[in-house]
């Protein structure tokens, strides 16, 4: 690209404190242009937003697969996955919500390629940035929130209200009309609008999430939410709107069962993915189905006949005597809830493989994940994740402070090891019969980030397996 046509160079030109003044008027400018330059995509389809700290990767998924299984055609934006209506593949973009001109063009291929529906993962970065303005939202959905990204946004609050903007801006957005087949139309086309279906905005929320009232309490025509009834909702006395109840959630080492409310009775759930949370995760897609008017069956039939996402719980399997999964949680929470998941899987040891991120990302998580993975795996081996311009070597010391106080002890079952490749050649390589190797951090993404912008191409499923298979390195017979 013409050094004089890249914004980042440009960006650059311009004094730091000019350019954060300019900044909120650089960056609607932008949503706005790449929307009249892909003509308004969003206008001709139904759209769903999925927004909270996490399972919205999981949560766009399922949805997606369920509205296919109503016959539906669905195109979306995730972290781990884009699909434009034709073809699926993974993101390679080191983003959740990607620059506006590369979102509208993906919503422009969706209504060339027929979609019905798109899902757009909304992040509250996104939100700061303007990428969500001139996308015609129909259906939000909050999964759930907590601190994160807090250095971004200066305070917890802040994070929320990035959130919320989002939810106050449905207001904003333009009434759609659908046909038969849930296709958008103009009623101006011949129809007139009584022959047609009005898509009514609405918000979907997680009511065990303290803070599902403040996103309920904005504008929408219809709401939604839904409640696990084995956990504390809050205690509150929630409006008049339809509330989904499921429970009784059963673990294993296949996956989980859980039932759902459907009156007078309750229908059981068989989900083949790895930890209790995504029944949470399963929901969001129930109570968007409902609100579309899919019927429970076909609901359960959806959600029964997923396998798998990529990059989230992941197996890696060649046939070796332990196992390996690969995940993409990177913050505190996130984590605890992989190890409540892992620790009921069949095992002997646990080695965990894991790092933390530069580049401004929450430098207090550092010794907390540390601390974290060192009481709860045997042996961990501490690697670089995405440094950006930080010091990869500074962020795997302070994270190994974190473990040292949890009682690891350097060289015995404490590693700290710059080269990720090397790194998981280690955990692989300590590994006996019966283990478990758990690398996290990076899931399914497809590179790592390092100084200057540059990316150095990585998928860490794709190197356990050339591991495991002897293809990238040597791997000493333990016999």
């Amino acid at each position: 690209m013409n050094k004089f046509l890249n914004l980042n160079r440009i960006k650059k030109l311009i004094p730091l404190k000019i350019f954060k003044a300019i900044q909120p008027v650089y960056h609607y400018c932008l949503a706005a242009v790449a929307a009249a330059v892909y003509r308004w995509p969003s206008e001709r389809l139904i759209v769903i937003g999925v927004t909270g700290t996490t399972g919205k990767t999981t949560s766009t998924y399922l949805i997606a697969r369920t509205l296919e299984e109503a016959g539906f055609k669905v195109g979306f934006t995730s972290t781990a996955i884009f699909n434009d209506g034709q073809r699926e593949w993974l993101n390679d973009k080191k983003m959740t919500m990607v620059g506006r001109f590369f979102t509208q063009r993906m919503l422009r291929s969706m209504v060339d390629n027929g979609c019905q529906y798109a899902l757009v993962e909304t992040t509250s970065e996104g939100v700061r940035q303007f990428r969500h303005q001139f996308i015609n939202y129909d259906v939000l959905v909050f999964t759930g929130l907590y601190p994160e990204h807090i250095e971004s946004h200066g305070s917890f609050e802040n994070y929320k209200a990035a959130k919320g903007k989002l939810f106050a801006y449905l207001k904003r957005c333009k009434t759609k009309y659908v046909n038969e087949e849930k296709r958008v139309v103009k009623h101006l086309s011949g129809l007139k609008k009584i022959d047609l279906t009005r898509v009514k905005k609405t918000i979907i929320a997680n009511l065990n999430d303290e803070h599902a009232g403040y996103f309920l309490d904005f504008w929408s025509e219809e709401k939604y939410g839904y409640a696990n009834i084995d956990q504390d909702a809050g205690g509150k006395t929630w409006p008049s709107f339809e509330k989904i109840k499921y429970g009784n959630v059963q673990v294993s080492q296949e996956g989980i069962e859980f039932k759902i409310e459907n009156h007078p009775s309750w229908i059981r759930v068989r989900l083949h993915l790895l930890g209790a949370f995504n029944a949470g995760n399963a929901m969001n897609a129930v109570a968007v189905a409902r609100s579309q008017g899919l019927d429970i069956e076909t609901i359960k039939e959806a959600l029964e006949k997923i396998a798998g996402v990529a990059g989230r719980l992941e197996r890696i399997d060649e046939g070796q005597p332990f196992a390996v999964i690969v995940d993409y949680a990177f913050e505190p929470n996130a984590v605890a809830k992989l190890y409540e998941t892992v620790k009921i899987l069949p095992h002997n040891r646990i080695i965990h493989v894991f790092g933390s991120a530069g580049g401004g990302r929450d430098v207090a998580r550092r010794p907390v994940l540390g601390k974290l993975a060192g009481s709860q795996a045997d042996i961990i081996i501490v690697t670089d994740e995405d440094p950006y311009d930080d010091d990869p070597a500074i962020i795997i010391d302070q994270v190994a402070v974190g473990a040292e106080h949890a009682g690891k002890r350097p060289g015995e079952n404490l590693y700290k090891i710059l080269d990720r490749r090397e790194a998981i050649v280690q955990a692989i390589g300590l590994a006996e019969a019966g283990d478990i190797v758990l690398i996290t951090g990076k899931g399914s993404e497809q590179a790592i980030a390092v100084a200057g912008g540059e990316k150095i191409t990585w998928d860490d499923r794709a190197v356990v397996r050339g591991i495991l298979r002897g293809e990238s390195v040597w791997i000493k017979d333990k016999n």
